[in-house]
């Protein structure tokens, strides 16, 4: 296997990662400022914040591994996305910023704060959206080179069905992902009450997750046929997919084995996140950027996959020892750790 194979393997693997624990974590933001303005804060606030006390500080981990994982291994897509992505990741990152002042203001007090609930809640919501450009920018069309200048043709974006389909499929999706985690979250700490609100926020947003993911599919074939057609020789990880989604839907439906459904919903994504990846190579930005031509030096390379291969590997039990302690801490889940 190619160097920049590998290269990209354990970078996709980052990016999955980031989905999965920023997604619960987006979405928790949302619910949050949700259930306190339909009244039903005092039923789901106390599983969330138990939830994001101990994990929100590693969320962007997953990210910041990515980025620079992405630029070491393909200095190219540092010239053409560094440029393109300067007003889009700006407000990425004033967003973040939001969201870490929330954290610090809620330990001193201000988490009963409505302003503060608003600007965390509606950052869950934003920064998706922003970052969901990046998967955008990367079916072509969107970025012109001239004259030595690269340039984001903000005009193109803004009307385009295919970027706005992304934006969609990125919000229903963290709604979702984290609606389902959050209600097993809820039955393990036997909040049956909070269990019931954030069982209904799943099945909500269950049927848009597919159906925005369907709207992606058409929005693709339209937009990049090319990427489309790679996409028909991975449909097997498309319906396995669906299979676990349909599974998962029906487990949560029914209040069964709702451990197993949360972790149907990450194959879920799973089989589509890496069956989409694999359709767009060896393209990080279609037709320009391929892993192949823009790939760092051999040397370089190893360097990269053994630094950041030990990274993960130290990552992982991290997360488990996290878990352990905290998040799946009977006492913990259930509030009456400390007393």
């Amino acid at each position: 296997m190619n160097i920049e194979i590998i290269g990209i393997t354990v970078l996709w693997i980052f990016l999955y990662g980031y989905l999965i624990v920023a997604s619960i974590d987006f979405g928790a933001g949302f619910f949050s400022y949700y259930s306190m303005i339909t009244g039903r804060k005092h039923l789901v606030h106390g599983i969330i914040e138990r939830y994001l006390s101990p994990v929100w500080e590693v969320t962007n981990v997953f990210l910041i591994f990515f980025m620079v994982g992405i630029v070491g291994f393909f200095p190219d897509t540092a010239y053409y996305l560094g440029t393109a992505l300067l007003l889009p990741g700006s407000i990425a990152i004033i967003l973040l910023a939001i969201r870490g002042s929330y954290y610090a203001f809620s330990t001193y007090g201000a988490k009963d704060n409505s302003i503060y609930l608003l600007l965390y809640g509606a950052s869950g919501l934003f920064i998706p959206a922003a970052l969901s450009i990046v998967l955008t920018l990367s079916e072509g069309g969107f970025i012109q080179e001239q004259d030595g200048q690269v340039n984001l043709l903000y005009g193109k974006l803004f009307t385009s069905p295919y970027a706005w389909s992304v934006v969609v499929l990125s919000l229903v999706s963290i709604l979702f992902i984290s609606a389902a985690f959050l209600t097993y979250y809820a039955n393990k700490a036997k909040d049956t009450q909070a269990m019931e609100v954030l069982r209904g926020f799943a099945i909500g947003w269950s049927a848009p997750t597919i159906l925005a993911s369907l709207l992606v599919f058409f929005a693709i074939y339209r937009h990049n046929p090319w990427h489309f057609d790679n996409m028909l020789h991975y449909a097997w990880m498309f319906v396995l997919s669906l299979v676990c989604f349909l599974i998962a839907t029906y487990l949560i439906w029914k209040r069964q084995r709702l451990g197993l459904s949360f972790i149907l919903v990450m194959l879920q994504f799973f089989f589509a996140f890496f069956g989409y990846g694999a359709a767009h190579l060896p393209y990080i930005l279609y037709p320009i950027v391929s892993i192949h031509e823009s790939v760092t030096s051999p040397e370089m390379g190893i360097a990269l996959i053994i630094a950041f291969i030990a990274g993960l590997l130290l990552l992982i039990p991290s997360l488990y020892l996290l878990m352990r302690l905290f998040l799946f801490n009977a006492s913990y889940v259930q509030g009456k750790a400390g007393k």
